[in-house]
């Protein structure tokens, strides 16, 4: 991915993204430098945390705007407290490769996840996050025999999960 432009974020633009990280998460980030990141040949923007891709804007069909959240990289190095989905072994190399979360692969989904938020998504044995993605349904429905249940946005090995401040 080559970078169309970087510049430093004004203290209300960190102040949302903190704001979101607490809300949706229960993360706290705090840093001293926090760069937007825009691309000529992708549409992902991101925020680089002290030099590291730690969130990127989701978009949201129903604000018509973009959610902060904190990327695969960012998730693994600040673990998130809530709005986390983990799923067995078996699910693993999918999820890796992109494909959206079904029911049967998953082991544990946080109770608080409404249908339509931003999803971490972990693998039971290390805690390890493979993807984000958006829940299609409750927390509480996502255990199950069949279904799609997150669509994935962004997971490890994709461009945004290769790309380095």
């Amino acid at each position: 991915m080559n970078v169309k432009s970087r510049h430093h974020l004004r203290a209300d633009a960190i102040e949302v993204i903190e704001d979101a990280l607490a809300e949706g998460l229960g993360i706290e980030l705090a840093a001293e430098t926090y760069e937007k990141v825009t691309f000529e040949d992708s549409d992902w923007e991101v925020v680089l945390v002290e030099n590291e891709p730690v969130v990127f804007y989701v978009p949201d069909e129903e604000s018509d705007g973009d959610d902060p959240f904190l990327t695969v990289r960012g998730a693994n190095e600040h673990p998130p407290a809530k709005n986390v989905v983990t799923v067995d072994a078996g699910a693993i190399s999918f999820v890796s490769d992109g494909a959206d979360v079904m029911r049967p692969g998953i082991v544990e989904a946080d109770a608080s996840i409404a249908a339509g938020d931003l999803v971490v998504i972990a693998e039971e044995n290390h805690g390890k996050v493979l993807a984000i993605g958006r829940a299609r349904v409750e927390g509480a429905d996502m255990l199950g025999d069949e279904g799609k249940v997150v669509d994935t946005i962004h997971h490890v090995g994709d461009d945004l999960y290769e790309f380095s401040g």
